[in-house]
């Protein structure tokens, strides 16, 4: 069966990347391959992980670069290096230009902790978003992942799965329980889903 080259962009630990590497290797993944994961950060864990794993790793250092656009570039070279059909960003924590988007239509996915339309846009992510959410007293929160055009969290939607609020949540509980409940198992079902369209 034909497959679909992933590449996953991270920038930390990869907790994300570590739920992905396990739903594949429970043979949830099917259409997709992982080729390699390309990190922002030298030193992350994410990039271990990758490693045993046995997937390919790289870091391609955005302060190595002058600009965004020739970081952008050196991104774009090592992708069309591992002839990469999907890229999933996965605690990825830079946003990527209109420019950059338009060379994978529909080929970019990215997970957000937070049920879009809710808690979203520039400035909204990790544990911010949760602390907006507890700020604004909402019951329910979750998780959403989407595609990525040139609006930051402004892409179609793909899969989303709610997680109830507790009394006496933090924003660092909360942020554990929607990784747990919802962003660890609705990504894995969306990379599938796309990867299955695009060898369709």
């Amino acid at each position: 069966m034909k497959k679909a080259k992933i590449a996953v962009l991270v920038s930390g630990g990869g907790t994300n990347l570590q739920a992905l590497i396990d739903a594949a290797g429970r043979g949830e993944l099917p259409h997709g391959e992982f080729s390699v994961v390309i990190s922002n950060k030298p030193g992350v864990f994410a990039l271990e992980r990758a490693a045993k794993a046995g997937i390919a790793t790289c870091v391609v250092e955005r302060k190595a670069f002058a600009d965004k656009p020739s970081f952008e570039a050196e991104l774009l070279k090592k992708l069309k290096e591992y002839d990469i059909d999907m890229i999933i960003l996965a605690g990825f924590m830079l946003v990527l230009s209109a420019d950059f988007v338009k060379n994978f239509p529909d080929r970019i996915i990215n997970v957000h902790p937070a049920l879009i339309p809710s808690f979203c846009g520039d400035g909204f992510y990790g544990l911010h978003v949760h602390e907006a959410a507890l700020a604004y007293g909402v019951k329910v929160t979750g998780a959403t992942v989407h595609f990525v055009n040139e609006v930051t969290d402004g892409g179609k939607i793909i899969l989303q799965k709610a997680v109830e609020i507790q009394e006496g949540d933090t924003p660092e509980t909360l942020q554990k329980r929607v990784m747990e409940q919802a962003e660890w198992i609705i990504l894995p079902q969306a990379a599938e889903k796309v990867a299955a369209q695009i060898v369709g």
